[in-house]
């Protein structure tokens, strides 16, 4: 079969990982007329269109097998597009091949398409997003892969994140060959994944440490952020049923907690910070301060948390429910003075870690917050 390629997987370094080989020996530079390549409206994708007058640039891939249209089939099919067949030209002439077009009505187009724009935007994530779909081939179905699309996109941007790292003037700054890692296969991905590896890593005394076995949770990045008036002294807090209490047996699994929510494939953590206070609470935040930027669990889990202060009016503001039916949120808010909130740490009913390490950082700084408000 000849394929025409248009869009995403016209980048090679994209195209050999959903082919599993390389192939830049079977492409050849082809168009197709009557057709046009648009963004698909609001993702990070292009869209193929029929237009008239139009022609669409792209790359004829010849001499494909079964497994090859599997592979494709199951990368492209997680977007919701499937094969046609189209004549296209090539310095040779026309040939019969075969193109992913999207399903009717599933995607609005935006506006044209750059390659090298796309590149520039979303190519290093995107062939991060590649790497794990295509591990799930075999295991899963290309409707799966749809469905966690977005969470898997999201676990890419945390790793991309992650490549920011924070001072090391007191610990060790690591050095190529001071960690090794063997990853075994025994692992599970799913909306979060758990990695099974050997490890053995440089230790203080300058060796190298025997061979071990682990396991970790790969989870996302996440915004977290606690609102505060500094003119009237209150924050806001958010209380919902979290079922890591009710997995350890807490008979009281409601939990108070700063407004939080994952951090999207290529959104800034401020950014998520400002939509979740909207969405869980119904709130427009003002000026956004940096708190803190930590691993929650650094023994076994990549959850990473970027923390901040939202200053904003709370005088109006009152206890009520909030949250997106659609991702069955119940969330309710609580507008409590500062020293409440401190004395329901002291008696332990905040007892979700995060909540507290951004009140005691709010401690240290209220003060100057509250003379300069």
């Amino acid at each position: 079969m000849a394929l025409f390629l248009y869009g995403t997987l016209r980048h090679l370094p994209l195209l050999e990982i959903v082919m599993g080989r390389p192939v830049k020996a079977d492409a050849v530079a082809a168009h197709l007329s009557g057709h046009a390549v648009y963004w698909a409206d609001g993702q990070s994708f292009p869209m193929i269109v029929e237009q008239h007058g139009a022609q669409a640039e792209g790359l004829l891939l010849d001499g494909l097998d079964d497994d090859d249209i599997a592979r494709l089939d199951f990368y492209e099919g997680g977007f919701g597009y499937t094969l046609r067949p189209v004549k296209v030209d090539t310095s040779s002439g026309p040939v019969d091949a075969q193109v992913y077009f999207p399903d009717p009505g599933l995607w609005t187009p935006g506006g044209a398409w750059s390659l090298q724009d796309w590149v520039d935007r979303h190519g290093a994530l995107t062939l991060r997003f590649a790497r794990e779909v295509m591990r799930r081939l075999g295991r899963i179905g290309a409707d799966d892969v749809a469905a966690l699309a977005p969470f898997i996109r999201s676990r890419a941007w945390a790793q991309m994140l992650g490549q920011r790292p924070a001072p090391t003037a007191l610990r060790r700054d690591a050095r190529p060959g001071d960690v090794e890692i063997s990853e075994r296969t025994t692992g599970f991905e799913g909306f979060f994944s758990l990695k099974h590896f050997d490890l053995r890593h440089r230790r203080f005394d300058g060796g190298m440490s025997d061979w071990f076995q682990r396991e970790t949770f790969v989870a996302y990045d996440a915004a977290l952020v606690l609102p505060y008036d500094p003119r009237t002294d209150q924050v806001l807090l958010v209380e919902q049923l979290r079922f890591g209490p009710i997995w350890r047996d807490d008979p009281a699994p409601w939990v108070l907690e700063p407004i939080a929510g994952l951090v999207d494939a290529g959104e800034m953590p401020a950014d998520t910070a400002r939509r979740e206070a909207v969405e869980e609470a119904g709130l427009e935040l003002g000026d956004l301060q940096p708190m803190i930027r930590a691993y929650p669990s650094p023994g076994y889990s990549t959850e990473f948390f970027h923390c901040f202060l939202g200053i904003c009016d709370l005088n109006q503001q009152r206890a009520h429910s909030d949250g997106l039916p659609d991702e069955n949120e119940d969330i309710r808010s609580h507008v409590i003075p500062f020293d409440r909130a401190m004395a329901l740490v002291d008696s332990g009913e905040i007892n979700a870690m995060p909540l507290v390490a951004m009140l005691l950082w709010l401690a240290r700084h209220r003060e100057h917050l509250r003379a300069s408000s």
